[in-house]
């Protein structure tokens, strides 16, 4: 007699059969993470990855955190050691600074920063040319920024790096 393997598997889960079951499932992931998402996201829920742009840290990214409500919002800070890369976007930006004191050259035109001011990247046709520093590299120096995605998606900005910030090493 010929010995019989047997192997179990597990069930998948429903496939979505049609565009509208694929809606409907996405609309109760919505729904869940509106009445059930993280309320509170603490520093120790996140860390900081070194980018092109320099050390971030995302408290709401949806590409990356899948179980907060606010999906539509890009939340993140930055430890400006140096400087950061220098980008271009659509602009819309707004950046807080905590901690420290600084510059950020936009479009060519030097703007001075502090810790408690309030940075406003103008929407302009074809973007906005930016990069910031630390005046005083020994010291701290942290901002969040919050950018509202539907905006960019409306206006399709694109995100072109022109210069990379000194700390990556990719």
């Amino acid at each position: 007699m010929a010995d019989i393997e047997r192997t179990r598997t597990r069930e998948r889960e429903p496939a979505d059969k049609t565009p509208y079951d694929m809606f409907m499932r996405l609309r109760q992931e919505f729904h869940d993470r509106q009445s059930r998402g993280q309320i509170v996201v603490g520093l120790e829920d996140r860390e900081y990855h070194t980018t092109r742009q320099g050390q971030l840290l995302y408290y709401l990214n949806s590409d990356i955190y899948k179980n907060t409500p606010l999906q539509d919002w890009r939340v993140f800070t930055h430890s400006l050691i140096k400087q950061s890369g220098k980008h271009r976007h659509q602009g819309g930006l707004v950046i807080y600074v905590i901690e420290g004191k600084g510059w950020s050259i936009v479009d060519d035109e030097r703007v001075d920063w502090e810790a408690g001011d309030l940075l406003l990247l103008p929407i302009k046709k074809g973007g906005v040319t930016h990069q910031h520093f630390n005046a005083d590299p020994g010291s701290e120096c942290h901002w969040i920024a919050f950018s509202y995605m539907p905006f960019f998606d409306y206006n399709a900005s694109e995100f072109t790096q022109v210069e990379a910030s000194p700390q990556f090493k990719g």
